[in-house]
């Protein structure tokens, strides 16, 4: 691990996909916030659009097609250990049907679909960042509740 200090910060993407007031959440390992429940997501690539990077990463992680994508929220966050700063762009997405499945194993234990009143803990540290900014999915949905991991055994 590197032990300097990033030089500029780093873009992430967050997606909160949302299904029947339920959030879709995985639990992430083999990467720093090992352990932590975090929604899919990843880096902005060159010449790509935040919105295109969210579609992009909700597919590569949990195979699911996103639709009404719109930007949620803005996070800061510095992972110490890590020595590591990211700007995380948080974005709403709907997702009417499929099931998610873990498409990227060394990344992610497995999917499970979390109200909004009940989000499991630990949390990744954009989305508690997020939370402590006051960002609420609930008010324009109603909170489910806890389904089984997929593709998992968490």
């Amino acid at each position: 691990m590197n032990n300097e200090l990033s030089p500029r910060p780093l873009v992430g993407v967050g997606v909160l996909i949302v299904r029947d007031g339920r959030v879709l959440l995985g639990k992430r390992r083999h990467a720093h916030g090992e352990g932590d429940w975090s929604p899919p997501g990843g880096h902005l690539e060159f010449g790509e659009t935040p919105e295109e990077c969210a579609v992009r990463e909700a597919h590569e992680e949990t195979g699911l097609r996103v639709v009404n994508v719109r930007l949620a929220g803005v996070t800061n966050d510095i992972f110490t250990v890590e020595k590591k700063q990211y700007v995380t762009l948080f974005f709403e997405a709907e997702c009417p049907d499929g099931i998610p499945t873990v498409r990227e194993p060394e990344k992610c234990e497995g999917w499970a679909w979390h109200g909004w009143a009940s989000l499991p803990n630990p949390l990744f540290l954009p989305l508690r960042n997020l939370l402590l900014q006051g960002f609420d999915i609930a008010h324009a949905h109603k909170p489910g509740s806890e389904e089984a991991l997929y593709g998992g055994g968490v």
